[in-house]
């Protein structure tokens, strides 16, 4: 969803200033306009400034909240599945998640290094370690970014436990992008 339509606050809301990332309070009755709206996260520019709003805020723009996604095949009851499947549902979370001023998600943009899964000691359980890093290395809105990975793989059926380390090295640079992104983005 892009709009230029301007939207008034209904509530108070915290969001976080792009790119530095800060965490601010928009107060209920300023004027936003949607600028992005991808992985249930939206982006809007209020007083000129851009800002990240989470998907639970949705209200404070006048929409729906949706519901929270199960991350596993509902099929599956909550039971974990194959190693493979959990690998490959962690692989589809982080393909959901967002730079905020980019339309294009961190897979695809060569952002996610890596992501390992090592058995806890209960049956079924693992702990998720994903190496990603950013688009610049000074970009305030890491920290953001590598807690909602987090809290996305963390939704799966089977991890118990993840930690999502920003890495600089090597520095990223867009023959990262996976073809289609950069296909997408208009650099081929």
């Amino acid at each position: 969803m892009n709009s230029n339509e301007h939207i008034t606050l209904t509530r108070d809301v915290k969001g976080h200033i792009v790119p530095d990332g800060t965490k601010v309070t928009l107060e209920k009755g300023e004027l936003a306009v949607i600028t992005q709206s991808l992985g249930g996260n939206y982006t809007v520019i209020v007083n000129g400034n851009m800002f990240r709003l989470d998907a639970m805020d949705a209200d404070a723009l006048g929409l729906e909240v949706a519901a929270k996604p199960i991350a596993n095949n509902p099929e599956n009851s909550g039971t974990p599945g194959t190693i493979e499947e959990i690998e490959q549902e962690a692989w589809d979370q982080m393909r959901t998640c967002y730079d905020p001023e980019i339309p294009t998600n961190i897979v695809d943009l060569g952002l996610v290094y890596d992501c390992r899964f090592e058995p806890l000691d209960a049956p079924n359980s693992y702990k998720a370690q994903v190496k990603m890093t950013l688009t610049a290395p000074g970009c305030g809105m890491g920290g953001v970014i590598s807690e909602e990975v987090r809290n996305k793989i963390l939704a799966i059926v089977g991890i118990e436990e993840a930690d999502v380390e920003l890495i600089f090295e090597p520095l990223w640079n867009q023959d990262m992008m996976s073809e289609a992104a950069q296909l997408e983005m208009g650099l081929m």
